[in-house]
This record gives C-alpha cells, sequence and structure tokens, in this order.
C-alpha cells in the first residue's frame, strides 16, 4: 500500500513524487499517458519568468529562483535552465504610466526589477522597433526546457524510490467517512484498485475537475483551452538574446538553443473531434506571428517552421490555480487551474506541497490559492 498516490506525470506530479521520495516516503505515481506527454512538455522551452506575474505568485517565484539554478545537478539531469533575463517591453504611455508601481512592487517581493528608458533597452536588445518607448526588465527571469526537465524529475524520483506508472490513467476513486480510502487505475489493460495509506495528490491537468466533480459534487472554476505555441525558421544569431513579454500585446518571445525562435503567449487554437487533437487556427498564427514582427521586424523574414495547440491548458477565473484540499476528502490535495503560468513556480510549490502532505500543515506562501477563495459572501458570514 503506497502511503501517497500521485495522480498526473507533468512537471506538479513528478516533482512532488520525487519531493516525497527524497523525504522517505512511500509514493506511487499514475500518469494517463508518457510523462510530460500534456502540458509539461512539447515544443521550445517554458520561461522562469517573475516579471509581470500576479502579485500573489511572487513570494513563490522569489523562492523558486533559488531552486532553479541547481536543480540540474539535484535531480542529476538535464534542466536547459538558462538566466537570459525578461523584459516587458511598453509601447503605450499608459503602460508606462503604471510601470514604476509594478517595479517597486517587485522589488519589494525579492524580484530584482528595472524600469529601462528606450536608450537603455536598445543597449539590451538593439533590434527592437522604434515603437517600444521602455521595458521593465528583470535579469534573473529565464527559461528551462520543460520536456527534459520533467522527464528527469520523473527519473529522480524513481532511483529514489518512486514508483511511476505510465499509460495507467485514474478512473475513480472510493471514498469512506471523507477520506480516499483507494484508488481505481487501469493498468496493463485491467482494472486495478490501489489502496491509499496516507493521501491522494489529484494534479491531472486534463481531468481533475472531471473527478472532483464526479466524486465530491463540487465544481472547480477553471476550463480547458488549447494555446498556441510556434517556432519561426532558425537564424543565427536570433534577433533577440532575452526572454520577451509586452504590456498590452498578446506575445511571449523566446530565443531558442537552434537558433529558431519560440512565439507565444495566449493566442489558442481548437478542438477538432475528428482528428481528437487540438488544431490551429490560421488567423490565431498570423495574428501571433504580426505581434512579434511588430516588436521585432526582422521577424518577418523568418517563415513559420512549426505551430502546435495538441497540449490543452486549464485556466482558472481568477489566474491563479487552486492548491487546498476540498470538501468531502481531506486526504486529497489537489493542484489545478496554472492558468499557462504554473511551470517557472513548480520547484517552490512542489517543494510546499510535499512538506504540507508529510506535517499536515498548508504552508504560508500557499494560503492565497485556496479554494475557499471562491466562497460566497454570505458563506463567508
Amino acid at each position: 500500500m503506497p502511503d501517497y498516490v500521485i495522480i498526473g506525470g507533468g512537471i506538479y506530479g513528478c516533482a512532488i513524487a520525487w519531493e516525497l521520495a527524497r523525504r522517505g516516503e512511500d509514493a506511487l505515481l499514475l500518469e494517463a499517458h508518457s510523462i510530460a506527454s500534456g502540458a509539461s512538455g512539447g515544443l521550445g522551452e517554458r520561461g522562469v519568468r517573475a516579471n509581470g506575474r500576479d502579485l500573489r505568485e511572487l513570494p513563490l517565484m522569489r523562492f523558486a529562483y533559488d531552486i532553479w539554478p541547481t536543480l540540474q545537478d539535484d535531480i542529476g539531469g538535464y534542466t536547459g535552465y538558462r538566466r537570459l533575463g525578461h523584459l516587458l517591453l511598453i509601447e503605450r504611455a499608459q503602460d508606462l504610466a503604471a510601470a514604476p508601481a509594478r517595479v517597486w512592487l517587485q522589488n519589494r517581493c525579492g524580484i530584482e526589477s528595472h524600469l529601462l528608458n528606450a536608450a537603455e533597452l536598445r543597449a539590451l536588445e538593439p533590434n527592437l522597433s522604434e515603437d517600444v518607448i521602455a521595458a521593465i526588465h528583470c535579469p534573473n527571469d529565464g527559461v528551462a526546457d520543460h520536456t527534459s526537465t520533467t522527464r528527469a524529475m520523473a527519473a529522480a524520483a524513481s532511483r529514489l524510490g518512486a514508483r511511476i506508472h505510465e499509460r495507467s490513467p485514474a478512473i475513480g476513486l472510493q471514498l469512506r467517512d471523507g477520506q480516499v480510502v483507494s484508488v481505481n487505475a487501469r493498468m496493463d489493460g485491467e482494472t486495478t484498485e490501489i489502496p491509499v495509506g496516507k493521501a491522494v495528490v489529484l494534479l491531472s491537468n486534463a481531468h481533475a475537475a472531471d473527478i472532483v466533480r464526479a466524486h465530491l459534487d463540487l465544481q472547480l472554476p477553471i476550463w480547458r483551452m488549447w494555446p498556441q505555441v510556434m517556432a519561426l525558421a532558425a537564424q543565427m544569431p536570433p534577433p533577440m538574446t532575452r526572454l520577451i513579454g509586452h504590456a498590452h500585446r498578446t506575445l511571449a518571445i523566446k530565443p531558442l538553443p537552434d537558433g529558431r525562435v519560440m512565439i507565444s503567449g495566449g493566442w489558442r487554437g481548437r478542438w477538432d473531434a475528428t482528428t481528437g487533437r487540438g488544431e490551429p487556427i490560421a488567423d490565431q498564427v498570423e495574428g501571433n506571428r504580426a505581434e512579434a514582427v511588430a516588436v521585432y521586424p526582422a521577424l518577418a523574414n523568418l517563415p513559420v517552421d512549426e505551430v502546435y495547440t495538441d497540449r490543452s491548458e486549464m485556466l482558472c477565473v481568477d489566474g491563479i490555480p487552486v492548491i487546498d484540499t476540498l470538501p468531502g476528502a481531506d486526504n486529497m490535495l489537489v493542484g489545478v487551474g496554472w492558468s499557462g503560468h504554473g511551470w517557472a513556480i513548480a520547484p517552490a510549490v512542489a517543494k510546499l506541497m510535499a512538506a504540507w502532505l508529510v506535517s499536515g500543515e498548508r504552508p504560508g506562501l500557499l494560503r492565497p490559492f485556496g479554494y475557499g477563495r471562491f466562497m460566497t459572501i454570505n458563506e463567508n458570514r
């Protein structure tokens, strides 16, 4: 009987399995497909970014800053972490007016941040459009290879004794007196009942809401989207050297190690029921590319090399995740609704969630992410 059953083999499931295993705890992880087959894998790299992040997540990002530089050595596997720095570009006067407050806030949270004027900015990024008038610079932000990191984390957990079962979807829970006593899973073509010694950790990006609704009769305020990521053809060196965001454009740009340029930032594909996949939408592809060209005109000469919308992400109504136990299952810790920016904080959140599981006490840094924030005014009285 495992003490902890983890549902979901993305970065959160693998990182928590590792954190529990290195504490000497008995953990079993169930992944419906393969490790990093969902939002924690795919094209390019993911941002390790504090710049522009929700206030409630900034302390977690400050914690994560201390973890990322040594994580590759800690897990004994490749992460591809590079501290490039991040620029939040500004083109409009109203965004420039608000920028000093954002810089002050981030510095107060321990996130080194600077407001750069046009001349200072172009000393760092000379290929920017003249329309960009300023930027907020976070020099400690960077990127990591999400697929490699997630798989390396799973391997590290396995070496320490965690049991990793791929192609083993969780298909149901058995509850008794407000506790999950077992998890039903499809393993090797057969339904297997896995007793739970201490707790369940529900982290399946695509299925957590359905499991909660089916077994606890609760609605989580999250929904699925199909984020678009693309790579433009290689140009050595790429026109930019840093991770790029924007104050008002729907845009994120990353220079990849192979010379290609990754473009994303919130454009979407759509679900195609005939293929069973998320599929790109032509005007979304062109719109995302046009936004990138607007700030880096040199990108106009680079054709689209790859574009994918096949890995779903769960968005939460207020833009931050739900990390909590839920009424009716006191020993099930849920983490869901990362809203497209959960990657950077994952090592920190996993460490805190593992500590919560072992100690039974919620860490203070996770209190803003409780399910209780969605209670009505009357319920809070």
